[in-house]
């Protein structure tokens, strides 16, 4: 099945399309460094930033970013029926991703550096 992922690079995304892959699914994601498409390179690549960190530690931060309330926190079992056995996978499971193969073959230059970079600059 061919798949189209927007927002390849957020939370959900860079956990569903190394999923689809694996399935053999062709999947097409979306990239934030168009100069990067133009390297025509094959497979999967997470564009992350150089500081992974899981969602435990960024959300609250770009809650305070955002001058938000800080995020909920609920046990797992009240969490799955609610968000779903994905969300809470990708809360709970996730513990950041590696840039290091984009960097690798595709080259280009991060826009932010590290995620606390990025909320703090876009979110002043």
């Amino acid at each position: 099945m061919r798949v189209f992922v927007a927002g390849a690079t957020g939370v959900v995304g860079r956990w569903l399309v190394p999923q689809l892959v694996a399935q053999a699914h062709h999947a097409t994601a979306t990239a934030t460094n168009p100069g990067m498409v133009e390297q025509q390179a094959t497979g999967v690549f997470n564009i992350v930033d150089d500081e992974p960190a899981p969602a435990s530690e960024w959300l609250p931060y770009l809650a305070a970013r955002a001058s938000a309330k800080p995020p909920l926190r609920l046990a797992t079992w009240l969490a799955r029926p609610l968000a779903g056995e994905v969300a809470v996978a990708v809360a709970t499971e996730g513990h950041g991703f590696s840039n290091a193969k984009a960097k690798r073959k595709l080259g280009g230059e991060l826009r932010h550096p590290s995620w606390r970079h990025g909320f703090t600059k876009e979110l002043a």
